[in-house]
């Protein structure tokens, strides 16, 4: 069976960290490819020689030089990325962010910090998109 692919855009090596030590919970093989920002991100999936073709994108909305709500209109626009689902992560309580990255249709969200001590109790944390929903989108994908 084929290991899906995550890719993970995110600037804060914590939250980096955070988010894998949540996908090592999962019991699916997986291959994670890291991004620091949207521009190195598109380099990955638009690589001309072997492009990254990502099952999940895991996106921060605050990051320099292009952040997740640029990304995302970038791979809306374009025929061969449009339809990757893509999961925002922001600390953004402004509901202009949530609101522009839904017109843009994102799968959903997870509310940062990530690495709370009651991280499994919210319905919106890490741990638990991770179990409920990250769990059941890479079973579909390859089953």
């Amino acid at each position: 069976m084929r290991k899906p692919n995550i890719l993970l855009i995110e600037d804060d090596e914590l939250d980096t960290i955070s988010v894998e030590r949540s996908l090592k919970k999962l019991e699916i093989k997986y291959v994670l490819h890291t991004a620091y920002n949207g521009l190195e991100a598109l380099k990955l999936l638009r690589d001309s020689e072997n492009p990254l073709i990502p099952d999940v994108i895991l996106l921060d909305i605050n990051m320099p030089r292009m952040n997740g709500i640029e990304f995302l209109r970038i791979i809306r626009d374009d025929e061969k990325l449009k339809d990757l689902k893509v999961f925002i992560m922001t600390t953004s309580s402004e509901s202009n962010d949530r609101i522009t990255a839904e017109e843009l249709g994102i799968s959903g969200y997870i509310i940062k910090p990530l690495n709370y001590n009651d991280n499994t109790k919210r319905p919106d944390s890490m741990d638990a998109f991770v179990q409920f929903h990250l769990r059941k989108i890479l079973l579909n994908e390859n089953s």
